[in-house]
């Protein structure tokens, strides 16, 4: 197991919340569940039909097991979802539908205040986990762009962070433009410091390292640099920089000395989805 990992295990043990496991019917969720519950990371709250779960995984008889479509609480959730949403034209028929949705009720816990958090996305795309959690919980006060990032772990590695790194933005925004690539970059900045605790230094990644070459996609990431540092000067942050300038202390040497950054990135800021590939 990684530090990073352990580091996560006991955060979550000694600041125990309730989550909400949202696709109760797939068997890697159950197992999930259960491996949670009897490690005590967290309150587990799990979605689906609970015959059917149990049937998969008995072990699951203690874990708080919700149906959308049954429960009592469904008819609850729905009058709070058309309070939400009534200003949007939702009906309370609309409302009494979406409801039985796992996805949309699991986010209704959260707004709720019934769970603290919802994990989802192992048998539904990216765009349906996204749509209640935009239409009923929002973007957080001040985020101006909607992005994701993937915790990279690489054992044995002295690069990053021991090893360990942020990835940004891999699974939704597919070609930001410069103000979209710099909004990312502090956002991912932040969810380093908030998840890993230590400093991030960011690298925006390009086929170029400070002026060895020149196009409109260079110039995309330079620009992004420049916004970014106008965003929140507080953070490292350096672009554009190739992958081994970023990463290699000895590239970053002869590549770009002066980079703050070059060397010891941990957080990499891709200009586009086809450069993750």
């Amino acid at each position: 197991m990684s530090a990073f990992m352990d580091k996560m295990f006991a955060l979550a043990a000694a600041n125990k919340k309730t989550i909400v496991l949202a696709e109760g019917s797939d068997v890697r969720t159950q197992e999930a569940a259960l491996k949670i519950s009897q490690k005590g990371f967290a309150e587990v709250i799990l979605l689906g039909n609970r015959e059917d779960i149990l049937e998969k995984t008995p072990d699951l008889d203690r874990v708080q097991i919700l149906d959308p479509v049954n429960d009592p609480l469904s008819s609850v959730l729905a009058d709070e979802l058309y309070q939400v949403r009534k200003a949007k034209g939702m009906t309370p028929e609309d409302a009494a539908k979406l409801i039985q949705d796992e996805l949309y009720f699991g986010v209704m816990l959260v707004k709720t205040g019934r769970a603290d958090g919802m994990v989802a996305g192992a048998c539904h795309s990216t765009a349906d986990v996204l749509r209640p959690s935009l239409q009923i919980l929002r973007t957080a006060p001040g985020a101006a762009l909607v992005s994701s990032f993937f915790v990279m772990i690489v054992p044995d590695c002295a690069l990053g962070d021991e090893g360990t790194f942020i990835f940004a933005d891999c699974g939704l925004n597919v070609n930001p433009d410069a103000q979209g690539l710099a909004n990312i970059a502090v956002s991912s900045a932040k969810s380093w410091e908030a998840l890993i605790t230590t400093t991030p230094y960011v690298a925006l990644l390009s086929h170029s390292s400070h002026g060895s070459a020149s196009n409109a996609d260079a110039d995309k990431v330079v620009e992004a640099v420049r916004i970014a540092h106008e965003l929140d000067p507080a953070v490292a942050l350096d672009g554009e920089l190739q992958v081994d300038a970023a990463l290699c202390p000895e590239v970053a040497a002869l590549k770009c000395p002066d980079s703050p950054v070059a060397g010891h990135a941990n957080v990499l800021v891709f200009q586009d989805r086809k450069s993750t590939r």
